[in-house]
């Protein structure tokens, strides 16, 4: 119960984490339009705060924050399955996603390590800092599908919902 509970408090905490980027990316688009449209004065360091905002609450919320049952998919073909090829398109797709990430995170972690003779224009931060939340990404992203991929082997179906239901998106 602890691990749950700690769990817990982490999915918090990213959320928090996001919620701050979010903010922050308001403050500086807002701040963007009054120096250009008011004080005809553009800033460039205001753009490269939101694109770099933008790209970390979006990893970080896909990463730590939305839940499987929260992703856009079409799921058309595996909603109208029976449980057991569900059960077995779910194997394949988790194994799928796990072995492609998994392939590709050397290849990653050695461009981002190389991204370090790099410095974004205006705030001066190193590149490799900047783009070592895909790193965290994809390590996450590789387990949890490896997560999911087990439970659909154990014979459970995490992503098992009504198509009519609310939260469903139709």
């Amino acid at each position: 119960m602890n691990l749950r509970r700690a769990a817990a408090w982490l999915h918090r905490r990213a959320e928090n984490v996001v919620a701050a980027l979010f903010a922050v990316m308001f403050v500086a688009f807002i701040l963007q339009i009054v120096f250009r449209y008011f004080f005809n004065f553009p800033v460039g360091w205001t753009t490269e705060l939101t694109i770099i905002c933008w790209l970390w609450m979006v990893l970080l919320g896909s990463a730590f924050v939305l839940k499987e049952s929260e992703e856009i998919r079409f799921d058309l073909i595996y909603s109208a399955a029976g449980p057991r090829v569900r059960r077995v398109m779910g194997v394949i797709m988790g194994a799928s996603l796990v072995i492609l990430y998994a392939m590709s995170l050397p290849a990653s972690v050695r461009y981002v390590a190389y991204m370090k003779v790099e410095k974004s224009s205006y705030l001066h931060i190193r590149l490799d800092w900047l783009y070592s939340i895909y790193i965290i990404f994809a390590v996450a992203i590789i387990v949890r599908y490896a997560w999911i991929a087990w439970q659909y082997w154990q014979g459970r179906d995490p992503a098992a919902s009504d198509s009519v239901e609310v939260s469903s998106g139709l």
